[in-house]
C-alpha cells in the first residue's frame, strides 16, 4: 500500500511539474518579440558565415521578425531549418529567453581542402567530408586539390560515403602539423592515383591510391631523413612510394 502511495505521489508531482513547464512556455510564447541575437562560433577567428548575413536571411524569410509581434507567431523549428540550410552552417541552436529575445547559436563547417577549377568556381571539402561552395566572406588557406577527378567531386554532397579513403588522406594531412605545413596540394589522376606537391622541394611524390596512408608517409619521412641529406633537394624530380617496401627516386 505504501509503495502504491509513493507511485501516486510521484505521478502527481510529475503532472504538477509538467503543468508548470507548460504554463511557463505558454506565457513565454505570448510575450512580445523584443529582438533577435545571433552568435556565430568562429573557427580560429575565421567566419565563413557572418551574423549580419544570417539576420538578413531570416528577416527576409520571416517578416514577422521585424513586426515585434508575439513569439508564438514565430516557429523556432522553421528558424532552425532556415539557418541550417546555409551551406557553411554545421549546426544551429535556436531558443527564446524570458525577455522575449530569440537567440541563435551557430557552429560552422571547417574547410580542410579547396578544389580548384581553372574555368569555373572552386569549392571546399569540410572536416566531415561535406562539399561546400566558396565563401564571399573569407578565403581559407587550405590544402589545394586539382585534376578532373577533383573537379568531379563538386557534383557530390559528401565524401564520407562516396570517397572515404580520400577523406581519410585529407584528414591525415590536416591533423599532422608537419604534413599540413609541407604538403601544399594533391593532384587526383584519372586512374585513381594521387600525386603530392610540397611547399619545400620540387619533387612530385607519387602516392598512388589513398591506402596504407600511414605506411606511405613513413616512407616519405625516410626519404627526407636518409636520401635527401646525401643526394640533395634538387637531385630527383619524382619520388614514388606507392609500391610495398619501395621508395623509387627518379
Amino acid at each position: 500500500m505504501r509503495q502504491v502511495k509513493k507511485i501516486v505521489l510521484l505521478v502527481l508531482a510529475g503532472l504538477v511539474v509538467s503543468g508548470f513547464i507548460a504554463f511557463v512556455e505558454k506565457k513565454a510564447a505570448s510575450r512580445t518579440l523584443s529582438g533577435l541575437e545571433i552568435h556565430v562560433e568562429g573557427v580560429s577567428d575565421v567566419y565563413f558565415v557572418e551574423e549580419k548575413e544570417l539576420v538578413g536571411l531570416l528577416t527576409n524569410a520571416f517578416p514577422e521578425l521585424e513586426k515585434q509581434g508575439t513569439l508564438e507567431d514565430i516557429s523556432i523549428n522553421a528558424l532552425e531549418k532556415k539557418v541550417e540550410a546555409h551551406p557553411f552552417v554545421k549546426k544551429a541552436e535556436v531558443y527564446r529567453d524570458l525577455k522575449g529575445t530569440i537567440r541563435i547559436r551557430v557552429s560552422q563547417h571547417v574547410p580542410m581542402a579547396r578544389i580548384v577549377r581553372p574555368m569555373a568556381a572552386d569549392g571546399y571539402i569540410s572536416s566531415t567530408g561535406k562539399i561546400l561552395p566558396t565563401s564571399s566572406n573569407y578565403t581559407s588557406r587550405v590544402l589545394i586539390m586539382t585534376g578532373r577527378r577533383a573537379e568531379a567531386l563538386l557534383k557530390l554532397e559528401d565524401l564520407s560515403a562516396s570517397e572515404p579513403a580520400l577523406l581519410d588522406l585529407i584528414l591525415f594531412i590536416n591533423e599532422d602539423p608537419f604534413w599540413a605545413a609541407q604538403i601544399s596540394s594533391l593532384e587526383l589522376r584519372d586512374n585513381g592515383d594521387i600525386d603530392l606537391y610540397q611547399q619545400v622541394g620540387k619533387q612530385v611524390i607519387e602516392f598512388g591510391k589513398p591506402e596504407n596512408i600511414d605506411i606511405k608517409f613513413r616512407k616519405i619521412k625516410t626519404y627526407y631523413k636518409k636520401i635527401l641529406p646525401e643526394k640533395g633537394w634538387n637531385r630527383y624530380e619524382r619520388v614514388n612510394v606507392k609500391y610495398k617496401d619501395q621508395i623509387i627516386c627518379e
